[in-house]
């Protein structure tokens, strides 16, 4: 008789580290900083660091410290719209482009600002022709209102900034905007079923500042969401973002980005190492 069947472990969430979040320090940083701390790997935010910008230079510290890139962040932010061009949707492409070349299988994308009237007009189509051209999972992120003088709205995305009632496949859940939208990241997650595909971990204080807390510091119940998300069988990446510019030394990123890390994976299930 042939041997029985195995069954293949449950796939887990790959837990990664933004590159965004040791900023001041540098993209190599971020790679070496993941190594040494056993991240399952890093997103690149491209943009500012000219290295984020160097495909051949990524790949590079890549191999040389053996950390995968588990995704790659467009360069959709209002401070990179010159980044690889000024044609939005050749940003696309070379984000695309660039993902294959490293490995990873996502790419994050905000939705268009309201002035950006032609690519905001056949995003969600285009998104979705991008992905079925290159095979790369394009996953939208939630954003959040600009508010004015007096708490007033200011439209700045087209065609919302929340993406809970658009036609996307896939979708990117950040709690630090979430908190700012002053949306519940846990009703996102059932609002959104199937189409989560990338989580931004990270926490808000509801304030109209884009905090990027430390998760189980604000308002956005991370340690229950994490558990959620494991209790579903979600599959998807977990990328730490969060804003530790003002922590000190390189010795407490490194100490606290070690410590969030544990945490994370505990709220996930996932074992911890000794």
């Amino acid at each position: 008789m042939p041997p029985p069947a195995q069954e293949s472990p449950a796939p887990r969430s790959l837990v990664g580290l933004s590159t965004s979040s040791v900023y001041p320090e540098t993209t190599a940083s971020c790679f070496e900083l993941a190594g040494r701390l056993d991240y399952d790997g890093v997103e690149v935010m491209v943009g500012i660091d000219p290295v984020s910008r160097d495909v051949d230079a990524l790949v590079d510290l890549r191999d040389y410290h053996q950390v995968p890139v588990l995704s790659v962040h467009a360069p959709t932010l209002l401070v990179t719209q010159g980044t690889w061009g000024n044609d939005p949707w050749e940003k696309l492409e070379r984000s695309a482009v660039a993902a294959g070349r490293l490995g990873a299988d996502t790419v994050v994308v905000h939705p268009p600002f309201r002035w950006q009237r032609g690519y905001a007009k056949g995003f969600v189509e285009g998104v979705r022709r991008l992905e079925r051209t290159t095979g790369i999972i394009f996953a939208v992120e939630n954003m959040f209102p600009w508010r004015g003088p007096g708490g007033s709205e200011v439209r700045a995305y087209s065609p919302s900034w929340d993406p809970t009632e658009r036609d996307y496949d896939h979708l990117t859940l950040d709690l630090s905007h979430a908190s700012t939208s002053r949306q519940s990241s846990l009703e996102l997650v059932d609002a959104w079923g199937d189409r989560l595909a990338h989580v931004h971990l990270t926490d808000g204080d509801g304030t109209v500042k884009d905090a990027h807390l430390f998760p189980g510091e604000g308002d956005q119940r991370a340690a229950e969401l994490l558990e959620g998300l494991a209790a579903r069988g979600f599959a998807g990446h977990v990328v730490l973002e969060v804003n530790t510019r003002t922590i000190g030394s390189r010795r407490n990123r490194e100490e606290a980005l070690a410590d969030v890390l544990a945490w994370t994976r505990a709220h996930l299930g996932q074992t911890v190492p000794a």
